[in-house]
Parts: C-alpha cells; structure tokens; sequence
C-alpha cells in the first residue's frame, strides 16, 4: 500500500466512502449510542464491519489505500449498507469496471415496465429472462407471437418453443437459422446474467439436449452472439408471412431481463399486426 498523494479517482473513492459512512445510523446496527463528533459510522466499525484493517481503510477514505481488490470493496459495500446502483458505483470508483453480475430469477415486471410494453401496441413486444422465460408481453405479442397466458409457465420458454413445438418451427420461415442464432444468444445471456451456475439453467439445457438432437448438437458448438437487432420472418395461421425488424434491450439495474421489440418490417405488416391486434 501507498502512502503518496492522492490521484483524482482515488480522491473521489474516499469522498464517496466518507459520505455513504455519514449516512449510517450507528444505533440502528447495535453500535453504541455514545456522543459522535459527527453523523454515521466511525472508521474503525466500517473496518471491522468489512473485516479489513482500520488503518487501511483510513488511508482509502484518505485517497491513499492504493487499489483495493474486488472482495475488499464487497465488504466494504456490505459493511456500508449499499444498494446494487451504489455498488456498481463503487467498484467504478475503486476499480474502474461494475462488478461481476448478482444473478436473481425473475419474479415478473414492475407495472411501470408492463405499461411501456402496453404503450408500444400494436408493436409487438416482451420481456424475457435470463433463462428465456417470456414473463411479459402485450397485445399485439399475443396475436403475433403466441398467447402466453393461455400457456403454461414452463411452455413460455423460447428455446421449448423453438425446438420442441412443431407448429412453431414451421412458423418460422428459416428455423435453421433461428435455432443456429437462439442457442448462441441464450448462452451469452445466461452468462452475461451470471446464471451459468443456475441449477434451473443446467435442468434446462439437459432437457433440451435430450429432447432435442438438434439442439444438443448446436450447443456442442459452443458459439455465442448477441441478440442485437436483425430481420426475422413469420408464418402467420390468419396473416401469412409477415417481418419484423427485432432489437433488444437491456432493462436498466435487472441484468437478468431483457426486452424485445419486433417492429413490423413494412407498412403491409403493420397494417395486418393492426389488424390481428385491433380483432382480439
């Protein structure tokens, strides 16, 4: 550890540990009510709430700790009480990238994420998991793409879908290429979302590798891509063949969700998904 003066990124990790310090309320963890100098935690409780010495931990709120490692900032992000957005913060602060990713199993959408899929009708759209669970989707995503609600939680699985249901491979005008792009993006995306390690993952992909041989061979493939955006090309049962242009994205502070939106490809389809949508 160093001693020297502090560089600007130093000194703003020692602002920002003093100031979430500040904010503690030391009776609330069972630390004594004795008269403070000043609000929050003393350093030497943080120190010991993160199991780190008290000197070293002086010297970071000081901007002359040097760069502390990824589990000494969990534990001082621990000791400090703070939230996923102030830990990301953190480890930006103290090691110049966010930390690796706490995965968590969707447990649905907030009603403010639900509204936005809502709003985007007659656009069809949805939100999935990690995992490839649909947990939301609108309108227009039903008529297009499959009723959901009519289906049960474990037939709402894209990848099912994709290699075990026939009526969905033969709606997709090129399945190969499909199947090719899904079994990379979903291995991206589970390991982007730090789900590798998901016992519901390896139940997942073990049953589709025995149910589906085409499945199992692509992912022996290893090979990884991003969802991004693209072209992708429906047979409709009532509408016949229709495009979308598709594109992905992250939703903010929920590395285990992601929204998809399928923006009809020309003002034909647009006018049918209208149609589909405004006849249910």
């Amino acid at each position: 550890m160093t001693t020297s003066l502090a560089s600007p990124t130093e000194a703003r990790l020692g602002a920002y540990l003093r100031d979430r310090r500040g904010r503690l309320d030391a009776s609330a963890l069972g630390l004594s009510g004795t008269r403070r100098r000043t609000p929050g935690l003393r350093r030497e409780e943080v120190a010991q709430r993160a199991n780190i010495s008290a000197t070293w931990y002086t010297w970071l709120e000081q901007g002359r700790g040097g760069a502390p490692s990824a589990d000494v900032l969990d534990r001082i992000a621990r000791a400090l009480l703070l939230t996923d957005i102030e830990r990301e913060h953190l480890f930006l602060l103290g090691l110049g990238r966010p930390p690796e990713v706490r995965y968590r199993r969707a447990e649905g959408v907030t009603p403010r994420l639900q509204r936005v899929l809502d709003a985007l009708d007659p656009i069809p759209a949805m939100v999935k998991t990690a995992t490839w669970d649909v947990v939301a989707w609108n309108r227009a995503a039903t008529v297009v793409l499959a009723d959901y609600a009519a289906l049960p939680l474990e037939e709402r699985n894209i990848l099912r879908r994709i290699f075990l249901d026939p009526a969905v491979r033969a709606a997709n005008a090129d399945w190969d290429g499909v199947a090719r792009f899904v079994t990379a993006a979903f291995r991206a995306d589970v390991a982007r979302a730090g789900a590798d390690g998901d016992p519901a993952v390896a139940d997942l992909v073990e049953e589709l590798r025995a149910r589906s041989p085409e499945f199992s061979a692509l992912w022996a493939h290893n090979d990884v891509s991003h969802y991004g955006e693209g072209l992708k090309r429906l047979r409709h049962p009532a509408a016949g063949l229709l495009a979308f242009e598709y594109s992905a994205f992250a939703v903010d502070g929920r590395p285990d969700l992601g929204m998809i939106v399928y923006n009809p490809a020309t003002a034909e389809d647009a006018a049918k998904v209208r149609a589909l949508a405004e006849a249910l």
